[in-house]
């Protein structure tokens, strides 16, 4: 039993680390065996990761779809611990990162990470609030 992907008109799909583009119609397909892939409403691009939390969510993107990810671990924990250093209050959603991390469940990490994202943009998104109450 495999698992059914429908795409969108040009929607974007990384397989193994394929890059792969649909074409001007949707399309289904179904994958028949093991393969580590992202669809594109997954994907954070490195043009888009504007922030540090961001930039360690495509670590997780890229620790995910590798081989081996012994050196994006590495790249992965000098981010965390730059994290923990600006703000403590991540440290909880980065310990989570971490278990996924070391049950080597990436893709488990990188939903965690998402998780990290929304936390970073809530925090951004205070002194906003108070100015405009202001």
């Amino acid at each position: 039993m495999g698992l059914r992907l429908s795409l969108k008109p040009y929607e974007r799909l990384i397989i193994n680390g394929a890059a792969i583009r649909n074409g001007d119609r949707p399309v289904s397909f179904l994958i028949e065996n093991q393969c580590k892939f992202l669809r594109e409403s997954e994907i954070m691009h490195e043009s888009d990761a504007d922030t540090d939390c961001k930039k360690l969510c495509v670590t997780l993107q890229v620790m995910y779809l590798v081989d081996e990810p012994a050196t994006t671990i590495e790249l992965f924990l000098a981010q965390a611990r730059e994290l923990i250093a600006v703000e403590r209050s991540f440290a909880p959603y980065l310990l989570k990162i971490q278990l996924e991390i070391e049950a080597a469940q990436y893709y488990k990490a990188i939903k965690q990470g998402r998780e990290l994202i929304a936390y970073e943009r809530s925090l951004l998104d205070r002194p906003t609030a108070k100015t405009n109450a202001a």
